[in-house]
């Protein structure tokens, strides 16, 4: 448990360097895609650099909870599963209360819908990057801690979960958190279903089906808003 704040901290650190390297001079010369590739080259450079001090094969970690099962309706879970799914609802509530109570979430919210316009009504809009730069990492830290033990720790572990992440915010919607956990329930249950009844090699395949029919009819995401822009 004292770990957690321990991985938060550090988690923002490097939310804060990889804007600062990898973001921030693509923002400054107006590169539309560079912030994309850098950010990637550093991902790369990270996962090097832990494989190289912590090796590649996937290692235990800690339990907090108790790992003795327990029923409901007949299945059989973990008590770190049931604290997973609190934990993501917690986090998710919070990020949600602070962009639409506080001034400052607000000031998340209108530097990401319109840079230009939320600097000139007086938002410091590098400050609030560089802030939602370290909330998002700060977030992604806390989720790994959450799920590590119950698959493993390696350098490698988040890019599986990321796709899914992924393709769980397109399908809900990128704007919306109820989305996010609709979209979550609909891809694990369809996964979950084809495993069972057809076969575990094909549990990717309803995601990417998911993904593809949501991105044809409705490219927002079911709970996302179109957004129109004048040019």
């Amino acid at each position: 448990w004292l770990m957690i704040p321990i991985v938060l901290v550090f988690g923002a650190l490097q939310g804060v360097f990889v804007e600062w390297i990898g973001v921030r001079p693509a923002i400054k010369i107006k590169s539309e895609f560079g912030w994309i590739m850098s950010t990637i080259a550093l991902a790369i450079i990270f996962k090097n650099v832990a494989e190289n001090i912590w090796g590649k094969d996937d290692l235990p970690f800690p339990s907090p909870l108790s790992g003795a099962p327990f029923q409901i309706f007949g299945a059989n879970v973990q008590p770190m599963q049931v604290l997973v799914v609190v934990g993501a609802l917690a986090i998710m509530l919070a990020v949600e209360l602070f962009n639409r109570k506080s001034i400052y979430g607000k000031a998340v919210v209108a530097t990401s819908n319109d840079r230009d316009a939320a600097g000139l009504m007086g938002i410091n809009t590098s400050v609030v990057i560089t802030f939602s730069y370290a909330l998002s990492s700060a977030t992604a830290a806390f989720a790994g801690v959450l799920v590590a033990p119950l698959t493993l720790t390696g350098a490698t572990m988040g890019a599986a979960l990321g796709l899914k992440a992924f393709a769980v915010a397109i399908i809900g919607g990128l704007t919306s958190g109820m989305g996010a956990i609709v979209g979550g329930l609909i891809l694990g249950i369809a996964e979950t279903v084809t495993g069972f009844y057809i076969s575990t090699g094909y549990k990717e395949v309803p995601g990417l089906l998911l993904l593809l029919l949501v991105l044809a009819v409705k490219p927002a995401g079911l709970f996302g808003k179109t957004a129109i822009k004048k040019v």
